[in-house]
């Protein structure tokens, strides 16, 4: 079941669930990682209560699936199927949703990822500049995703890698 983009305010604190890719999407796979989405969600559920939920494709690079769980939890067997579903667009797009160990980052206006020891090497070298903004994948809330998404380097989980 879907929530309504409409019903989407500020103050509405869904469970929200990010993966990260490698790199962007292109076209054809914004496309097909939606519909696969939305033929997913409609048919969501945990311990078979339909499950209010949505996604958004932020910056043509993050999948983000938000559920209301005040109206019926995600049970960690449609968490494990919304994980199946996930592995599939990954496997056939290779876009490294599962891979934890790399940094995404606003440098000069551009949206960058790598490995999470280059973006280390990078910032301790001076070849990043620690005037950027890097996104934080584990806000778990949409009020949280709102306002600490993407966050200055010293106030992110990065800021541990500078003085």
């Amino acid at each position: 079941m879907k929530i309504e983009e409409s019903t989407i305010v500020e103050t509405s604190d869904y469970r929200v669930i990010i993966y990260p890719a490698s790199r962007p999407f292109t076209p054809k796979e914004s496309k097909v990682i939606t519909e696969k989405l939305y033929d997913f969600l409609a048919t969501w559920a945990a311990h078979g209560k339909p499950l209010e939920s949505s996604f958004k494709i932020e910056k043509n690079q993050f999948i983000v699936i938000c559920v209301d769980e005040e109206k019926e939890a995600a049970s960690g067997c449609s968490i494990d199927a919304l994980g199946g579903v996930m592995k599939e667009i990954d496997q056939e797009f290779q876009l490294g949703l599962f891979d934890r160990m790399k940094a995404s980052f606003v440098e000069n206006g551009e949206l960058k990822t790598m490995k999470l020891q280059d973006f280390r090497k990078g910032l301790k070298e001076g070849e990043i500049s620690k005037d950027i903004e890097v996104f934080d994948f584990s806000k778990n809330t949409y009020v949280a995703f709102l306002s600490d998404f993407l966050l200055p380097l010293k106030r992110s989980w990065a800021g541990i890698y500078v003085d």
